[in-house]
């Protein structure tokens, strides 16, 4: 998947928590957002608008991440404890389980 389509799937399935989303999806539209928020960065006031506009594709993208390792969104949570949040980038950057998972078919 290239950075365009990881883009154009990942804003078309905004709000959309089930199914599965790969490695590249995830990490295609994680260099988006990176890049989005250092040039909104120059403005506070646009730099919270463009954070709270991706918030809800970043989980939606995040929890089918963890969809494809066929594990459930609740372990987005270890975001929160400190050094816990290790595990959700080493999990984010393991391969997805091969064949369907209990989440759906494998992504393309």
């Amino acid at each position: 998947m290239t950075l365009g389509e990881s883009i154009s799937t990942c804003f078309s399935k905004y709000a959309k928590f089930d199914g599965r989303a790969a490695r590249s999806e995830y990490w295609w539209f994680m260099l988006f957002i990176f890049l989005v928020s250092a040039a909104a960065s120059i403005n506070d006031t646009v730099y919270g608008v463009v954070a709270f506009a991706l918030l809800l594709p970043h989980l939606a993208v995040a929890s089918r991440r963890l969809h494809d390792l066929d594990r459930t969104a609740w372990w987005l949570l270890l975001g929160f404890v400190p050094i816990a949040n290790i595990l959700l980038l080493v999990w984010f950057c393991m391969k997805g389980t091969s064949g369907p998972n209990r989440f759906g078919d494998a992504p393309c």
